[in-house]
Protein backbone atom coordinates (compact mmCIF):
# COMPACT_ATOMS: atom_id res chain seq x y z
CA UNK A 1 0.00 0.00 0.00
CA UNK A 2 1.53 3.37 -0.80
CA UNK A 3 0.17 6.55 1.18
CA UNK A 4 -0.36 9.91 -0.34
CA UNK A 5 0.48 11.33 3.30
CA UNK A 6 2.80 9.96 6.04
CA UNK A 7 2.43 11.98 8.91
CA UNK A 8 5.31 11.40 11.73
CA UNK A 9 5.92 13.36 15.45
CA UNK A 10 4.50 13.05 19.08
CA UNK A 11 1.09 12.95 19.92
CA UNK A 12 -1.00 13.65 23.22
CA UNK A 13 -4.48 13.88 24.74
CA UNK A 14 -5.06 17.24 25.70
CA UNK A 15 -7.30 18.18 28.53
CA UNK A 16 -8.74 21.79 27.80
CA UNK A 17 -9.21 23.40 31.01
CA UNK A 18 -11.58 26.46 30.08
CA UNK A 19 -10.49 29.15 33.11
CA UNK A 20 -12.84 32.34 34.09
CA UNK A 21 -11.56 33.60 37.52
CA UNK A 22 -8.00 34.61 35.55
CA UNK A 23 -6.10 37.21 33.72
CA UNK A 24 -3.36 38.17 31.57
CA UNK A 25 -0.60 40.55 32.47
CA UNK A 26 1.81 41.99 29.74
CA UNK A 27 4.58 44.19 29.62
CA UNK A 28 4.65 47.76 27.96
CA UNK A 29 4.54 46.82 24.47
CA UNK A 30 1.85 44.43 25.00
CA UNK A 31 4.54 41.29 24.73
CA UNK A 32 6.04 38.35 27.26
CA UNK A 33 2.07 38.26 28.67
CA UNK A 34 1.84 36.02 31.67
CA UNK A 35 -1.15 34.07 32.29
CA UNK A 36 -2.26 34.59 36.09
CA UNK A 37 -4.82 32.94 38.56
CA UNK A 38 -4.75 33.49 42.62
CA UNK A 39 -1.36 31.77 44.39
CA UNK A 40 -2.27 28.98 46.90
CA UNK A 41 -6.23 29.27 46.70
CA UNK A 42 -9.42 27.02 45.43
CA UNK A 43 -9.71 28.44 41.66
CA UNK A 44 -12.85 27.43 40.09
CA UNK A 45 -12.90 26.46 36.23
CA UNK A 46 -15.55 26.48 34.12
CA UNK A 47 -15.15 23.15 32.27
CA UNK A 48 -12.99 20.36 31.07
CA UNK A 49 -13.21 18.90 27.35
CA UNK A 50 -10.86 15.79 26.99
CA UNK A 51 -9.70 15.50 23.34
CA UNK A 52 -7.60 12.46 22.31
CA UNK A 53 -5.25 11.75 19.39
CA UNK A 54 -3.81 15.33 18.83
CA UNK A 55 -0.23 17.17 18.44
CA UNK A 56 0.36 18.91 15.32
CA UNK A 57 0.90 15.46 13.13
CA UNK A 58 -1.83 13.67 14.19
CA UNK A 59 -3.94 16.94 13.51
CA UNK A 60 -2.50 16.88 10.21
CA UNK A 61 -2.94 13.05 9.88
CA UNK A 62 -6.85 13.44 10.68
CA UNK A 63 -6.89 17.31 8.00
CA UNK A 64 -5.10 14.94 5.02
CA UNK A 65 -7.41 12.10 5.40
CA UNK A 66 -10.49 14.27 5.98
CA UNK A 67 -9.33 16.08 2.48
CA UNK A 68 -9.70 12.34 1.00
CA UNK A 69 -5.89 11.32 0.60
CA UNK A 70 -5.01 7.94 2.04
CA UNK A 71 -3.11 9.29 5.16
CA UNK A 72 -1.20 7.27 7.98
CA UNK A 73 0.62 8.11 11.23
CA UNK A 74 3.32 7.21 12.70
CA UNK A 75 3.32 7.78 16.72
CA UNK A 76 4.34 6.33 19.93
CA UNK A 77 1.94 5.88 22.65
CA UNK A 78 1.65 3.69 25.75
CA UNK A 79 -0.11 0.51 26.21
CA UNK A 80 -2.76 2.54 28.16
CA UNK A 81 -6.45 3.54 27.97
CA UNK A 82 -5.31 6.76 26.70
CA UNK A 83 -3.69 5.20 24.16
CA UNK A 84 -6.45 2.88 22.86
CA UNK A 85 -8.56 6.11 23.10
CA UNK A 86 -6.12 7.95 20.96
CA UNK A 87 -6.00 4.72 18.43
CA UNK A 88 -10.36 5.47 18.72
CA UNK A 89 -10.15 8.51 17.29
CA UNK A 90 -7.81 8.24 14.59
CA UNK A 91 -10.01 5.15 13.19
CA UNK A 92 -12.67 7.21 13.08
CA UNK A 93 -11.35 9.79 11.28
CA UNK A 94 -10.09 7.47 8.60
CA UNK A 95 -6.40 7.52 9.16
CA UNK A 96 -4.26 4.10 9.03
CA UNK A 97 -3.01 3.08 11.83
CA UNK A 98 -0.89 0.44 11.35
CA UNK A 99 2.45 2.45 11.81
CA UNK A 100 1.09 3.34 14.99
CA UNK A 101 3.69 1.77 18.01
CA UNK A 102 2.40 0.77 21.27
CA UNK A 103 5.06 0.95 23.84
CA UNK A 104 4.58 -1.59 26.88
CA UNK A 105 4.66 -0.19 29.91
CA UNK A 106 4.83 3.62 28.85
CA UNK A 107 2.35 6.12 29.21
CA UNK A 108 0.68 7.67 26.40
CA UNK A 109 1.16 11.72 26.27
CA UNK A 110 -1.10 14.04 28.41
CA UNK A 111 -1.45 17.59 28.23
CA UNK A 112 -2.87 20.15 30.08
CA UNK A 113 -4.53 23.13 28.10
CA UNK A 114 -5.26 26.26 30.18
CA UNK A 115 -7.87 27.97 28.37
CA UNK A 116 -8.35 31.34 28.94
CA UNK A 117 -10.82 33.49 26.70
CA UNK A 118 -9.56 32.53 23.12
CA UNK A 119 -5.70 31.22 23.40
CA UNK A 120 -4.19 28.75 24.86
CA UNK A 121 -1.32 27.79 27.51
CA UNK A 122 -0.15 24.17 27.50
CA UNK A 123 1.30 22.33 30.09
CA UNK A 124 3.32 20.27 28.44
CA UNK A 125 5.42 16.25 29.34
CA UNK A 126 6.69 14.02 26.68
CA UNK A 127 7.21 10.66 27.73
CA UNK A 128 10.66 8.89 26.27
CA UNK A 129 9.85 6.19 23.75
CA UNK A 130 12.41 3.78 21.59
CA UNK A 131 11.45 6.44 18.46
CA UNK A 132 12.62 4.05 14.95
CA UNK A 133 12.13 4.57 11.86
CA UNK A 134 9.24 2.24 10.18
CA UNK A 135 10.11 -0.46 7.38
CA UNK A 136 8.08 0.72 4.51
CA UNK A 137 7.69 -1.87 1.07
CA UNK A 138 6.19 0.79 -0.84
CA UNK A 139 7.46 4.40 -0.28
CA UNK A 140 4.97 7.42 0.44
CA UNK A 141 4.28 9.92 -1.88
CA UNK A 142 4.70 12.77 0.90
CA UNK A 143 6.06 12.58 4.79
CA UNK A 144 4.53 15.33 7.08
CA UNK A 145 6.85 15.43 9.83
CA UNK A 146 6.49 17.70 12.78
CA UNK A 147 6.96 17.96 16.60
CA UNK A 148 8.89 15.33 18.78
CA UNK A 149 10.26 15.87 21.61
CA UNK A 150 14.00 16.05 23.09
CA UNK A 151 16.62 13.49 22.56
CA UNK A 152 15.19 12.47 19.54
CA UNK A 153 18.13 13.66 16.88
CA UNK A 154 19.03 9.83 16.09
CA UNK A 155 14.91 9.44 14.68
CA UNK A 156 15.41 12.64 12.89
CA UNK A 157 18.68 11.34 11.16
CA UNK A 158 17.13 8.14 10.15
CA UNK A 159 13.95 10.29 8.46
CA UNK A 160 16.99 12.62 6.78
CA UNK A 161 18.66 8.86 5.45
CA UNK A 162 15.48 7.94 4.41
CA UNK A 163 14.70 10.82 2.05
CA UNK A 164 18.18 10.88 0.91
CA UNK A 165 17.50 6.83 -0.39
CA UNK A 166 13.92 7.63 -1.48
CA UNK A 167 14.50 11.52 -2.93
CA UNK A 168 11.09 11.07 -4.79
CA UNK A 169 9.53 11.31 -1.41
CA UNK A 170 8.10 14.81 -0.26
CA UNK A 171 8.61 16.60 2.62
CA UNK A 172 6.66 18.83 4.29
CA UNK A 173 8.41 20.05 7.80
CA UNK A 174 6.52 21.73 10.26
CA UNK A 175 8.95 22.10 13.10
CA UNK A 176 8.32 22.25 17.04
CA UNK A 177 9.72 23.76 19.88
CA UNK A 178 12.27 21.31 20.08
CA UNK A 179 13.21 21.12 16.71
CA UNK A 180 13.63 24.48 16.42
CA UNK A 181 15.68 24.67 18.99
CA UNK A 182 18.33 21.81 16.79
CA UNK A 183 17.86 23.78 14.11
CA UNK A 184 21.46 23.51 12.76
CA UNK A 185 21.21 19.99 13.77
CA UNK A 186 18.44 19.74 11.03
CA UNK A 187 20.07 20.89 7.82
CA UNK A 188 19.91 17.67 6.31
CA UNK A 189 16.04 17.58 6.68
CA UNK A 190 15.75 21.41 5.58
CA UNK A 191 17.60 20.63 2.85
CA UNK A 192 15.05 17.55 1.42
CA UNK A 193 11.69 19.98 2.33
CA UNK A 194 9.80 20.30 -0.17
CA UNK A 195 7.62 22.73 2.14
CA UNK A 196 8.62 24.23 5.16
CA UNK A 197 6.33 25.87 7.27
CA UNK A 198 6.66 27.95 10.85
CA UNK A 199 5.05 31.94 12.22
CA UNK A 200 7.01 34.85 12.38
CA UNK A 201 8.89 34.69 15.46
CA UNK A 202 9.77 30.94 14.90
CA UNK A 203 11.42 31.67 11.39
CA UNK A 204 13.47 34.15 13.42
CA UNK A 205 14.67 31.67 15.69
CA UNK A 206 15.22 29.03 13.03
CA UNK A 207 17.60 31.71 11.17
CA UNK A 208 19.37 33.39 14.21
CA UNK A 209 17.87 36.82 13.04
CA UNK A 210 16.06 39.96 14.19
CA UNK A 211 14.99 40.36 10.74
CA UNK A 212 10.82 41.53 10.51
CA UNK A 213 11.00 41.50 6.48
CA UNK A 214 9.04 38.78 5.47
CA UNK A 215 10.38 38.55 2.10
CA UNK A 216 14.47 37.94 4.06
CA UNK A 217 13.10 35.82 6.21
CA UNK A 218 11.09 33.89 3.68
CA UNK A 219 14.19 33.82 1.10
CA UNK A 220 16.43 32.74 4.32
CA UNK A 221 13.91 29.81 5.53
CA UNK A 222 14.72 29.15 1.17
CA UNK A 223 18.10 29.15 1.56
CA UNK A 224 18.51 26.29 3.86
CA UNK A 225 17.03 24.20 1.07
CA UNK A 226 13.32 24.38 1.50
CA UNK A 227 11.82 24.37 -2.65
CA UNK A 228 8.64 26.13 -0.57
CA UNK A 229 8.93 28.37 2.54
CA UNK A 230 5.26 29.19 4.48
CA UNK A 231 5.49 32.13 7.61
CA UNK A 232 2.43 32.81 9.18
CA UNK A 233 2.02 36.37 11.36
CA UNK A 234 -1.02 35.57 13.19
CA UNK A 235 -3.75 38.24 12.48
CA UNK A 236 -1.56 40.09 9.69
CA UNK A 237 -2.08 36.68 7.46
CA UNK A 238 0.16 34.04 5.86
CA UNK A 239 3.00 34.68 3.61
CA UNK A 240 4.43 32.11 0.80
CA UNK A 241 7.44 32.19 -1.42
CA UNK A 242 8.38 29.51 -4.56
CA UNK A 243 10.92 29.78 -7.28
CA UNK A 244 8.52 31.78 -8.97
CA UNK A 245 7.70 34.40 -6.55
CA UNK A 246 6.32 35.30 -2.83
CA UNK A 247 2.15 36.20 -2.27
CA UNK A 248 0.59 37.14 1.02
CA UNK A 249 -2.71 36.04 1.99
CA UNK A 250 -4.84 37.62 4.19
CA UNK A 251 -6.76 35.88 7.08
CA UNK A 252 -10.46 34.53 6.77
CA UNK A 253 -13.02 36.68 8.12
CA UNK A 254 -14.24 34.85 11.14
CA UNK A 255 -17.61 33.83 10.64
CA UNK A 256 -17.91 34.39 14.52
CA UNK A 257 -15.68 34.93 17.31
CA UNK A 258 -12.91 32.09 17.43
CA UNK A 259 -13.75 29.77 20.70
CA UNK A 260 -9.83 28.82 20.40
CA UNK A 261 -7.17 29.12 18.56
CA UNK A 262 -5.41 25.40 19.48
CA UNK A 263 -5.17 23.83 16.11
CA UNK A 264 -5.01 27.18 13.46
CA UNK A 265 -1.28 26.93 12.33
CA UNK A 266 -1.61 23.29 11.99
CA UNK A 267 -4.69 23.35 9.61
CA UNK A 268 -3.13 26.08 7.59
CA UNK A 269 0.30 23.77 6.90
CA UNK A 270 -1.63 20.61 6.31
CA UNK A 271 -4.05 21.59 4.34
CA UNK A 272 -1.81 23.56 2.18
CA UNK A 273 0.28 20.29 1.72
CA UNK A 274 -2.62 18.31 0.79
CA UNK A 275 -3.83 20.89 -1.86
CA UNK A 276 -0.31 20.98 -2.98
CA UNK A 277 -0.29 16.88 -3.08
CA UNK A 278 -3.49 17.16 -4.95
CA UNK A 279 -1.76 19.17 -7.82
CA UNK A 280 -2.66 23.00 -7.05
CA UNK A 281 -0.30 25.82 -7.00
CA UNK A 282 1.13 26.87 -3.61
CA UNK A 283 -0.38 30.55 -3.27
CA UNK A 284 -3.92 28.94 -4.19
CA UNK A 285 -3.68 26.19 -1.71
CA UNK A 286 -2.28 28.45 1.14
CA UNK A 287 -5.59 30.36 0.46
CA UNK A 288 -7.49 26.41 1.62
CA UNK A 289 -5.48 26.23 4.36
CA UNK A 290 -6.22 29.61 5.71
CA UNK A 291 -9.81 28.37 5.21
CA UNK A 292 -9.32 25.71 7.19
CA UNK A 293 -7.61 27.46 10.10
CA UNK A 294 -10.69 29.59 9.89
CA UNK A 295 -13.18 26.83 10.71
CA UNK A 296 -10.27 25.25 13.53
CA UNK A 297 -10.49 28.18 15.66
CA UNK A 298 -14.62 27.61 16.01
CA UNK A 299 -14.73 24.51 17.92
CA UNK A 300 -12.60 23.14 20.76
CA UNK A 301 -9.65 21.20 19.74
CA UNK A 302 -7.69 20.75 17.11
CA UNK A 303 -9.70 18.39 14.70
CA UNK A 304 -13.45 18.38 15.51
CA UNK A 305 -14.04 21.55 13.13
CA UNK A 306 -11.54 20.27 10.41
CA UNK A 307 -13.41 20.89 6.72
CA UNK A 308 -13.78 18.64 3.85
CA UNK A 309 -12.53 19.23 0.47
CA UNK A 310 -16.15 19.98 -0.97
CA UNK A 311 -16.60 22.64 2.27
CA UNK A 312 -13.38 24.56 1.94
CA UNK A 313 -14.45 25.02 -1.66
CA UNK A 314 -17.91 26.24 -0.59
CA UNK A 315 -16.18 29.02 1.47
CA UNK A 316 -13.70 29.70 -1.20
CA UNK A 317 -16.77 30.41 -3.34
CA UNK A 318 -18.19 32.54 -0.56
CA UNK A 319 -14.93 34.58 -0.09
CA UNK A 320 -14.85 38.43 -0.14
CA UNK A 321 -13.50 40.36 -2.87
CA UNK A 322 -10.09 40.80 -1.05
CA UNK A 323 -9.53 37.24 -0.13
CA UNK A 324 -6.89 36.84 -2.27
CA UNK A 325 -3.37 36.35 -2.96
CA UNK A 326 -1.40 38.95 -3.38
CA UNK A 327 2.09 39.30 -5.16
CA UNK A 328 4.91 40.57 -2.31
Amino acid sequence: MQYDVLAIGDTTIDAFIKLKDARVNCDINDEHCQLCVRFGDKVPYESVDVVPGVGNSANAAVACARLGLKTALRVHIGDDSNGEDCLNAWKANGVITDLVVREAGKKTNYHYVLWYEAERTILIKHEAYSYVFPNLPDAPKWIYLSSLGEGTLPYHQQIADYLSIHPEVKLAFQPGTFQIKMSDELKDLYAHSEISFCNKEEAQKILHSEETDMKILLAGIRGLGSKIAVITDGRNGAYVMTESGAWSVPMYPDPAPPISRTGAGDATASTMTAFIAMGMEPHEALLRGVINSASVVQGVGAQKCLLTKAQIEEWYAKRPPDFVATPL
